[in-house]
């Protein structure tokens, strides 16, 4: 367990990168938190050389030298602490990665249900046949449909049971 220290700010270095995120107006509500209640969470430094690389806490140490403060409560952390760090995705993002998972899982999981209440729904009433003028519809706009396979279609009936389903289609050539 890391054990909390007390860092001089002066000697702690921001990359530039980090530097690039400041948000000054959260730098300022941090300030004035401290001010109530104190600093409570810890910045994370590495050791470089004399100096210290601020690995995370860039708005609790821009707050406190905003308040003036000369030293800030830190930990300090090996450079492979650091680089495992660096691997790890941002909190943000991976929160929102596995939010847009979940919505696909969700909206897949409503599709299935409402596939399963369908098919049932067909079931449960017998299998529906289709109006006839959509039936010639479908017919016609099928490629491979033939004269006697158009008359069979129109004429025969709807199958009330899977397996006169699969003989009619066996009889028909079709793929089941």
């Amino acid at each position: 367990m890391l054990k909390p220290e007390s860092f001089p700010i002066d000697k702690i270095y921001v990359p530039v990168k980090r530097r690039k995120a400041l948000k000054s107006e959260l730098a300022q509500e941090i300030a004035e938190s401290i001010l109530e209640i104190g600093q409570q969470a810890p910045i994370l430094v590495r050791p470089d050389e004399d100096r210290f690389v601020l690995v995370e806490g860039l708005h609790r140490l821009e707050a406190c030298k905003a308040l003036g403060e000369k030293t800030i409560i830190g930990l300090l952390v090996s450079a492979d602490v650091t680089h495992q760090k660096a691997l790890l995705p941002d909190s943000a993002e991976a929160e929102r990665e596995k939010i847009a998972r979940l919505r696909k899982l969700r909206l897949e999981k409503e599709a299935a249900e409402k596939s399963a209440a369908a098919s049932r729904a067909v079931t449960e009433s017998g299998s529906a046949p289709l109006p006839r003028d959509r039936l010639q519809k479908d017919i016609r706009n099928h490629v491979k449909a033939t004269p006697s396979r158009l008359n069979r279609k129109a004429s025969a009936s709807a199958p009330k049971t899977l397996s006169e389903w699969i003989t009619q289609q066996q009889r028909g050539g079709g793929r089941y």
